[in-house]
């Protein structure tokens, strides 16, 4: 099953909530994933909290039209989880 997310929680610090449709849920640090043009504009906390789940693509977008792949963040929360245990 490729994961997607079914909901999106933008939280202080660069961080969201998210939950998969593969029942996994927990929080990705993205503070140094936020670089180059798409990016790096979310590095505003006003823009970072526009994060949201896009319905057709079924991943993390933003007001800017950044996006990112709901693998790459499935991967990344999963890499942040074993990291902190």
């Amino acid at each position: 099953m490729i994961p997607h997310t079914t909901e999106v929680t933008p939280l202080p610090g660069y961080r969201l909530a998210l939950r998969f449709n593969n029942g996994e849920k927990g929080e990705v640090d993205l503070s140094d994933e936020l670089t180059g043009d798409v990016f790096a504009p979310l590095l505003d906390p006003t823009l970072f909290a526009t994060a949201h789940q896009h319905p057709t693509m079924k991943t993390v977008a933003w007001a800017n039209g950044a996006d990112l792949a709901p693998e790459f963040l499935f991967d990344l929360m999963q890499a942040q989880q074993q990291r902190a245990a």
